[in-house]
Formats: C-alpha cells, structure tokens, sequence
C-alpha cells in the first residue's frame, strides 16, 4: 500500500507542476506526504469531496485552504506539520469536512487578522503560533485542541480570536485575545471526557448586560474587557484563572488600595444580575503583565470578568485557621508540608490543591497537621510522574469544614519552593 500512495504522490506533484499558473489547485485523488517528504503550494488550494490528504511529512500553503474532503495524518505514528505560510494578504480555511493536523504552524505577516477560520480544526500536537491572528469569530469557525495537544509562541502577534475547545485534562492555558492583545483564560478539569469553550472579548460587557444589576457588595466592574467561559461536555465546577494586564485592565484594579479586593464576577442568567463569584490574585504586588492570575472555583458558566468590592465584605470563614501558605518539601524539618494550623479540632473537613491551569492534583477528606497532608506530591488522576513530586510554583488550595454550626471555607495561594 506505501508503494503505491508513494506513486500517486509524485504523479500529483508533476500535473500541479504543469499547471502552476492557474489560481487554483484541487485535488480529487490522494495526497500522501511520507515522513521526510515535503508537499506545497503556491495556489489557493482545495481538497475535494473526494480527496484524501493524509500528512505525516510537511505541507506549506501559501494560499487559501478549502477542505471538503479527508484532511488527516496516520494516527499513532505521525510527526507532519502543515504549514499557513502567508505576505501578501490574509488566508482563509474554510470547508465542509473538519481538518485534523498533527501539528500547525502559523505564520503571516499580515496585521491584524491574518486567518480566517470558518471550518473545524483539531490539533492533535502543538500548534506554533508564530505570527497572525486567528479569527474563528467571524464566520463562526471552531478550534480545537484535543487531549494532548498544546500551544508554543503565543503572544500579542499570534492567538485566536474567537473559540477555543479543549478536550481533556492537559494544564491548558486558552491561546484567546482580541484585536492585537492576547488575553488567556486558566481552566482545567479532571475528566478526559470534559471538553470546555473560552473566548476573550476586549468590549465592555455591560452593553450585553448592565453593571447596575449587580450583587450589593459588587462596587465597580470591569469596563474593557471579558471572557465567555462554556462547557461543551461535563458537569463539574472548573476552578478559573483570568490573566490580568495593565494594557486591557482597568488602572483601578491596580491601585493595591487595602480597602478593596479584586474578584471574579459572573453573569448569572437566572438571578438576572452580576454575582460574586471570590478570587485570589496569584501576585499580591500586582505585576502588569499575563503572568499575575486572579483564581476562583467558579458555581457556573457563561460571561466572565473582573470586579472591586470591600474588603469588609470579605471576611474570611476560617478565622479560628491559621494557614502557612509556603511549602519546601526538601527533608529539613521547616515548612516541608502544607500546615493548617488548628485543622485538628475540625476533622470533617476536605483540602483541595489546584495548579495554575486549574487541574486538580491534590485532595483528602479530614486533612491533619501530622500524616493526612500535602507533601508536594499529587494524587490527583490527570497526574503522570507521581513519584517525582510536583514542580516548583504556586498552586490554589480549597479548604472546606464544619464546625458544627455550619459549612465553611477558605481559598488562596501557596507556593511550593526549595525542592
């Protein structure tokens, strides 16, 4: 069979050769780009209802890409990666079939958008954005990254405006931005069947829905920006980071006015109003770039942004607590587990240990201050390398217990260091 998918690649590449000039190049047959093997195309190119393109080797389109055809990759084995190559103009993907690249590259010098994506796409390795935007926006495209898949060279020159779908539990940060800014949202699940939609906004949300609706302890609401944060599949409550920058933030969340908290808001389509969803800010200085996150367990799903209100109104539950966020499990005997000091006397209590992408790696019932308690190591299901322990970095815990009155609970940041 490789002989003679071999034969009909070199003969599909002389007749395109021979027709060069012409401002389109279709196929109706098979492509098969081996390893090692490269396939272009200077031409608008299109895969018809009969054609199958099967890359496992490089294929470069300089042009427009119509599939309505099988645009796939040998499954298992494959290392291709097409290539959108592009300086005179933005390039379209579009058809009636869904595409699947193994791996993606993006790179078009055009301004602004430079891909306009109105099909499906499935990215089963990595995707380079290396420059051009891409809108799925426009003409109602979807990109997907399945389980394994993941995004190098993200930045302001290069993301997605539009829809993003994630499939599964891999940390995923959502490559989402609008007009030249890329503004990312955190979320992960623990569920390999749990596929979840961000898209990032760089509007004012209170033309879709008013900021005077709101709950009472709500002061001010974000005014530039917001996310749109859906479940495709799943049940479960994510736990949400959005990325704080001073280019698109408000100035006034960067006061550090000791008076106010920064938290997440969610629009609540059955109370009809803007609720309090909490949050913590991963950097208490408030550095101005993508790096400082604000993190929630978030109750539902839909319009996301970011809101002020008192800190009097933000009065933590577990004030009997005292909780040492700084871990360094190295052996010395100081700080080597996650102390909750005082969490002995409340036995019926849960510990919940997120990583910056909203993955779960940690959880116990009647957490201790003695042998039930996190070591930096994960028990979490999506965890591969157990053994090893967790990498350096902060991490967002979720403590809930009884005192026998009622339910409490408490969220924040520790940081795990000096491994």
């Amino acid at each position: 069979m490789r002989t003679i998918i071999t034969y009909l690649i070199f003969s599909f590449v002389l007749l395109f050769n021979g027709i060069k000039a012409k401002s389109q190049t279709a196929n109706e047959g098979i492509i098969a780009i081996m390893p090692g093997e490269a396939f272009s195309t200077v031409s608008d190119f299109e895969n018809k209802g009969s054609g199958d393109l099967i890359n496992d080797g490089e294929l470069f389109l300089y042009k427009n890409f119509n599939n309505d055809g099988l645009t796939t990759f040998t499954k298992g084995e494959s290392s291709g990666i097409t290539h959108f190559v592009g300086n005179t103009g933005y390039q379209n993907i579009t058809g009636s079939i869904p595409i699947e690249w193994y791996n993606v590259e993006f790179k078009n010098t055009q301004t602004q958008t430079a891909f306009y994506l109105s099909n499906e796409a499935t990215v089963h390795n990595q995707v380079s954005f290396n420059n051009g935007i891409i809108d799925t926006d426009t003409y109602n495209g979807k990109f997907v990254f399945n389980e394994n898949a993941h995004h190098v060279n993200t930045s302001d020159l290069s993301f997605v405006r539009g829809k993003v779908v994630k499939k599964g539990v891999l940390n995923f940060e959502f490559p989402t931005g609008h007009s030249n800014f890329y503004r990312p949202s955190f979320h992960g699940n623990s569920n390999t069947h749990h596929h979840f939609i961000s898209s990032y906004f760089k509007e004012n949300s209170d033309t879709l829905y008013s900021h005077s609706q709101k709950e009472e302890d709500i002061l001010t609401i974000n005014e530039n920006e917001f996310w749109v944060v859906e479940k495709e599949t799943g049940d479960e409550n994510i736990v949400l980071s959005l990325s704080i920058d001073s280019d698109t933030t408000p100035a006034l969340f960067f006061e550090n006015n000791p008076d106010l908290k920064m938290v997440i808001v969610r629009w609540d389509k059955v109370a009809k109003k803007w609720i309090n969803e909490g949050g913590e800010v991963s950097d208490p200085e408030l550095s101005n770039d993508k790096t400082t996150l604000i993190t929630t367990q978030v109750k539902g799903y839909g319009i996301f942004t970011m809101a002020l209100i008192t800190k009097l109104n933000d009065i933590p539950d577990a004030e009997d607590l005292i909780i040492y966020n700084g871990i360094s499990p190295n052996g010395d005997g100081i700080n080597d587990t996650f102390l909750i000091k005082g969490i002995n006397q409340y036995a019926d209590n849960t510990v919940e240990i997120y990583n910056r992408w909203g993955v779960k790696v940690f959880e116990t019932h009647s957490y201790n201050e003695t042998d039930n308690v996190f070591r930096g190591y994960s028990n979490g299901r999506a965890t591969v390398n157990r053994d090893s322990g967790l990498p350096e970095g902060t991490y967002y815990y979720i403590l809930k217990y009884n005192n026998g009155k009622k339910s409490l609970h408490k969220a924040g940041y520790l940081y795990l260091t000096g491994r």
